[in-house]
C-alpha cells in the first residue's frame, strides 16, 4: 500500500504569521498551533496540511518546491494575494502564463490561469 500525504512542512522566521497568512490566501483553517509548529488544513479532517515550523535563518535562493495556485480569475486574485503582502517576483519565467509571487517570507508560488474547459 503506498503512503498517504500528510502535509508539507514550511520552514518559517515567524511560523504563527506565515501559517496565518496562507490560511487566508486559501481559505484553511488553523488546526493546531503549539510553540514550534502551527498547522493549517481545507477542513478540520481533510489532508494534506501546511505545517509551519520555526527557523533562525532567513530563506536563501529560489525554492526547490513550490505551491501552484488556480483561481478562476487569475487578475483578481494575483491583486487580492498582493494586497495581502505577497510581491511580483522574477525567477526567470519570462511571461508564461501564470505569475509568480512570494508570500511575506519570500516563498515563491504560482497563480495559474483558469483551466481550460474540457
Amino acid at each position: 500500500m503506498p503512503s498517504r500525504w500528510e502535509q508539507v512542512v514550511v520552514d518559517a522566521e515567524d511560523p504563527p504569521r506565515l501559517a496565518r497568512w496562507w490560511a487566508e490566501a486559501l481559505g484553511y483553517v488553523l488546526v493546531n498551533e503549539e510553540p514550534g509548529e502551527v498547522e493549517i488544513r481545507r477542513t478540520r479532517h481533510e489532508l494534506p496540511g501546511l505545517l509551519f515550523t520555526p527557523v533562525s535563518d532567513p530563506k536563501r535562493g529560489k525554492n526547490r518546491l513550490h505551491i501552484d495556485l488556480r483561481p478562476d480569475d487569475q487578475e483578481a486574485e494575483v491583486e487580492r494575494l498582493v494586497g495581502m503582502g505577497a510581491r511580483p517576483v522574477d525567477i526567470g519565467q519570462g511571461n508564461p502564463g501564470w505569475v509568480v509571487l512570494a508570500d511575506p517570507e519570500g516563498n515563491e508560488f504560482c497563480v495559474l490561469g483558469a483551466r481550460p474547459a474540457a
